[in-house]
């Protein structure tokens, strides 16, 4: 890059150029969401019919490409930032270097050559003559250096060895604004989609990779921006939060969703924006590998008789199961899970269910992988109910059933709560962080997995009341309710840290609790009468008892005890998974303790 160049590079023109691309970035998020939360809902709402299902495809995939574009101008806004911030930083060290030549009598040319005065002690009765000198880039790091220093210190016009010291400054100068705009050509040209209509899978995956060129092309700007807190408290991490500009929120943002969207006491509409650019990504990323499985070859090998199959498998299908089998079905499984979490967005709208926020998501979360998903903003919520599932729960099944898995029990929790409380906004949340029991003899009698998932449950619920002091300036009426091991998680969770201090959780629900650590209510720090417990017959004794036996309660005392010193509901109940039966007893107990309101609470 020459000296004029540099001289007339504007960086706020770039800057400004990113102010554009990140207005827009918000547009798309604000057209996406109107998509999702507005015009879909409202039909899912009030329409049925082929022609109302061809118009939520429809929007679905304009909603996909405000998605994309949303994420895209993220990222080109954080690239011109970065560009102009480099571009800037070799800018100032060019004026710089030109101020200093022009201050000590010398002059710079167009190709960055000095020009210096005569000067020093007469030699031979005449002042030792000017001349022009031409940096050379590095040259004060080259081993060389030295030398160059001592032909300064012997030249007999001591200006030389100044202008030698501003040539290679201007030299640099120019080298560092030649290599910022090598470095972020190419990214920036990278950030360019592809010329049609539609979002695919390819273009997904693109974007994590250009994320990852800018973040790394961006580490000079990107460092000027106070990182989050390490291992920070909720309430650290809404500080930081705060102390950014708008600008920095969004740059921060675009090549760090997945970091953004982790960090308890956030926002819940940031952290869901960064989780859904993870879904995206992820989902785009195993779709593809798992299309670039080989299809399955015939397993069984012909059978003499063709009503009996031969059970011999084939040499072909051993060989591409022992090389795909299990990739393919750990593929399968997250697809599924994803799929399901996608289902439940398409939801919103439904019988008025609120829009979703995805609070959490990391495949790779403790076995299980990670979800947290909630039915309205918490932080702006009068009331707020945080499910944990127990043994079995998992990414893959995360939304199956009739009952629509462990986001369907959330759900009807917020139907029936929202009934209950007219007036008032309510969410719930499904929490799956932690490495649920698979088998129960021999994992769900553990209390490793609890001694886990507790604290991490802790963190998350200490995060949740710091975003609604931060959004409205007080907390929401919070209530944590556990089922079946997810109880034990909750026990442990409550024990992690002092709840009745901080105020983090004002009542505990436990359902089919096989125990939550803990001998009296009182011991959970939200007092007694805040604690809920009730029960089943059938498979819901075999597991409150085998818990009592197995030591997951204290003293052998579980909460359904009366010795535990809580409220005991009224459960009408068939079995350990039918405490959200629709219209329920059971289901409206647990409504009217997240709604406050206790006097509608049936007791034994």
């Amino acid at each position: 890059m020459d000296l004029a160049t540099l001289k007339a590079f504007k960086p706020a023109e770039f800057e400004n150029a990113a102010d554009g691309y990140r207005g827009t970035a918000a547009m798309a998020t604000a057209a996406k969401d109107t998509i999702d939360n507005q015009i879909c809902a409202g039909i899912r709402n009030q329409l049925k019919g082929e022609a109302a299902e061809a118009a939520l495809r429809a929007l679905g995939e304009l909603s996909k490409n405000f998605h994309y574009t949303q994420s895209e101008c993220g990222l080109v806004s954080a690239a011109l930032n970065g560009f102009a911030f480099d571009m800037a930083v070799a800018k100032r060290k060019l004026e710089a270097a030109l101020e200093d030549a022009g201050s000590n009598g010398c002059t710079v040319d167009a190709n960055g050559a000095v020009t210096y005065p005569p000067g020093g002690k007469e030699q031979d009765g005449r002042v030792p003559d000017g001349g022009t000198v031409t940096g050379a880039a590095g040259s004060s790091g080259s081993p060389t250096a030295a030398l160059d220093r001592q032909a300064a210190a012997m030249h007999p016009n001591p200006n030389y060895g100044k202008a030698a010291q501003y040539a290679d400054r201007i030299a640099d100068s120019l080298k560092e604004a030649a290599d910022a705009d090598a470095k972020w050509a190419p990214k920036l040209r990278a950030l360019k989609a592809d010329d049609d209509l539609v979002v695919s899978d390819a273009d997904w995956v693109d974007t994590k990779e250009d994320a990852g060129g800018v973040l790394q092309a961006a580490d000079a700007y990107l460092d000027g921006i106070t990182p989050s807190p390490k291992d920070g408290t909720p309430g650290q991490n809404v500080e930081w939060w705060n102390s950014l500009t708008a600008e920095q929120r969004a740059d921060y943002l675009a090549v760090h969703p997945g970091a953004i969207g982790a960090l308890n006491g956030l926002p819940a509409d940031i952290r869901d924006e960064g989780n859904r650019m993870v879904l995206a990504q992820t989902r785009a990323t195993y779709q593809m590998e798992l299309s670039g499985i080989p299809p399955e070859p015939t397993k069984f090998q012909p059978s003499l008789n063709a009503s009996w199959p031969s059970g011999m498998t084939t040499a072909e299908w051993r060989d591409w199961n022992s090389k795909y089998g299990e990739k393919r079905a750990r593929l399968e499984n997250a697809m599924k899970g994803m799929d399901q979490i996608q289902e439940r967005f398409d939801r919103t709208g439904e019988k008025g269910l609120p829009e979703a926020y995805l609070l959490g998501f990391d495949l790779t979360g403790l076995g299980d992988g990670k979800v947290i998903l909630a039915n309205g903003n918490p932080d702006v919520a009068d009331h707020v109910g945080v499910y944990v599932p127990g043994t079995h729960a998992g990414i893959e099944s995360i939304g199956d059933g009739d009952d629509l898995g462990e986001f369907g029990k959330a759900e009807k929790l917020w139907d029936e709560s929202n009934a209950m409380s007219p007036g008032k906004q309510v969410s719930t949340i499904t929490w799956l962080d932690y490495n649920a029991p698979d088998n129960i003899p021999t994992e769900a009698t553990q209390g490793k997995y609890a001694d886990e998932g507790g604290p991490r449950l802790y963190d998350f619920l200490q995060g949740n009341r710091a975003a609604q002091e931060s959004a409205v300036g007080s907390a929401a009426h919070n209530t944590a309710i556990g089922h079946s091991y997810g109880s034990t998680v909750v026990g442990v969770a409550a024990q992690s840290g002092s709840w009745q201090d901080s105020k983090t959780v004002d009542d505990f629900v436990f359902a089919g609790s096989p125990g939550v650590q803990a001998d009296h209510a009182a011991d959970l720090g939200a007092g007694a009468d805040h604690v809920w417990a009730m029960g089943a017959p059938w498979d819901d004794q075999g597991v409150r008892q085998g818990g009592r036996l197995v030591g997951l309660g204290d003293n052998a005392t579980i909460p359904t005890d009366s010795w535990f010193g809580g409220n005991i509901m009224a459960s009408d109940s068939a079995d350990h998974g039918g405490f959200w039966d629709e219209g329920s007893t059971s289901l409206l107990n647990q409504a009217a303790v997240i709604t406050g309101n206790y006097q509608r609470v049936k007791l034994e």
